[in-house]
């Protein structure tokens, strides 16, 4: 059985002298130094032991690892080894709130992520070591881990560039900050939550590119495009974008305010929290600290005027309630809801206790959608039955994906669904009436890009 490369904090400094490439030759990473001998990773379990010896002249041990977490470790080498040595000084420079070392760590950390398209740092804490993973394309990995006495000096760090209480560890804290990097200002979003063995903490990267996305930037197929364009003309009603965590329901709204976005119209967003700053949008930040919450502000906001409201995520059955009387009287509503399509959301506002003669009165359309990994260009290789699957290469941190393309189903409300509504009696008379009228739904779509050679059927399963 083979070992996880991830689980071994490396001695950077031992890799010092030793050239890439002869690393990669011999398929190895030298990890740490026990007593007498040298801890060295490979993934050939014929390595030759005496050459190994006589490059080291040490004696050796060797621990077998996948090769896919050798070349993963081989790309980001020469970063790991300067993050290393930050790691180490800024420890030795007695803690200290401004201790440039760790903020050079910090920055580096924060490039690699930008550069790689990050969209969130993890910094875990366990027993004995501090573990670095970053989340591309959805998907977390690994990338670093060092002894637990890094975990003091980071933790203070990102509080005080946070304006957060240092000594503060017993309750989630979040801030918010900007950073420069590369000369280009970043928002990054922190967030700290306590574990048992100190704290986990995470940096979100806002990426500003998102606020200004078109719909047509976001990969609808044209028909979809169309139909939400049109619905998006409408004076009054409810439009509902639904997925899980992480399918870009955010970038998705934003979008839609961009095309309704004009001097005319008073949009007003509620969110917990603002992530991006929308110009000509007067937008709520959600504080229920300062009973700033979903039902005191959805209860005053229509004596603000608004044309449009966007809620940022419909949680119970006030604001279920409130949208609906808003899209009632004049309004168009945009909200999300946390539903795995767009029929099941229909059940979960029944659910909500909404009435469905007032869910059939205001809902005007659902659109259900998630993001699929798309197959790296560079090493996709033919699989069975005329589709394609992952390998790995550099290109794609040896991950075999690359990018993610939305993949979405969207339900238009029109008078004969409105009317299956409101007897509503089950679900299924509204499939058999979708299925009359060749429905796309989220499968359907998702495997037109599997047959596209764009996606792999693991990754098509895993979302879908």
């Amino acid at each position: 059985m083979k070992n996880s490369l991830f689980d071994y904090d490396i001695d950077y400094e031992i890799l010092e002298g030793f050239d890439n490439d002869m690393l990669y030759q011999h398929d190895i990473i030298p990890l740490y130094k026990e007593q007498l001998f040298v801890i060295v990773a490979t993934s050939k379990e014929e390595n030759d032991i005496d050459k190994l010896v006589d490059i080291f002249n040490q004696p050796i041990k060797l621990i077998y690892v996948e090769h896919q977490e050798l070349q993963f470790e081989w790309k980001n080498l020469e970063l790991k080894k300067k993050l290393y040595t930050f790691a180490k000084k800024a420890i030795n420079y007695n803690m200290q709130s401004n201790n440039s070392y760790i903020l050079e760590f910090i920055d580096e950390v924060l490039f690699f992520s930008i550069k790689n398209n990050v969209s969130d740092i993890h910094f875990e804490c366990f027993e004995n070591s501090v573990v670095l993973r970053c989340r591309i394309d959805g998907v977390l990995n690994q990338f670093f881990r060092f002894n637990i006495v890094l975990y003091q000096v980071i933790s203070s760090t990102i509080k005080y560039l946070g304006n957060l209480d240092l000594a503060q560890k017993r309750i989630p804290l979040n801030s918010r900050v900007t950073r420069v990097v590369e000369g280009i200002n970043y928002d990054i979003r922190i967030s700290t939550m306590p574990t048992i063995h100190g704290e986990s903490i995470v940096l979100r990267i806002l990426d500003n590119g998102n606020i200004d996305k078109n719909l047509q930037d976001i990969g609808f197929e044209q028909e979809t495009l169309k139909a939400i364009e049109s619905i998006l003309t409408l004076t009054q009603g409810l439009v509902l974008v639904t997925g899980p965590t992480g399918s870009g329901k955010t970038t998705t709204l934003y979008s839609m305010l961009n095309k309704v976005n004009t001097k005319e119209k008073k949009i007003i967003t509620i969110e917990d929290p603002v992530e991006y700053k929308l110009d000509g949008v007067v937008q709520v930040n959600l504080n229920p600290d300062m009973d700033l919450d979903y039902p005191t502000v959805l209860k005053n906001v229509l004596r603000q005027d608004p044309d449009i409201l966007l809620i940022g995520e419909i949680r119970d059955v006030e604001s279920l309630r409130i949208a609906i009387q808003a899209s009632l009287t004049g309004h168009l509503v945009i909200a999300t809801l946390h539903t795995n399509n767009a029929i099941e959301t229909i059940t979960r506002l029944l659910d909500l206790n909404a009435p469905s003669y007032l869910i059939a009165a205001t809902l005007k359309m659902v659109i259900s959608q998630r993001l699929l990994r798309l197959l790296c260009e560079n090493c996709k290789e033919e699989d069975v039955d005329f589709t394609y699957k992952s390998v790995g290469c550099k290109e794609c941190n040896f991950t075999g994906y690359k990018n993610r393309q939305v993949v979405s189903e969207v339900l238009k409300i029109n008078n004969e669904i409105a009317r299956l509504i409101s007897e509503y009696k089950d679900v299924s008379r509204i499939e058999d009436y979708l299925d009359t009228k060749n429905f796309y739904s989220l499968s359907t779509n998702g495997k037109k890009l599997v047959d596209a050679g764009k996606t792999s059927y693991s990754e098509f399963y895993s979302k879908l």
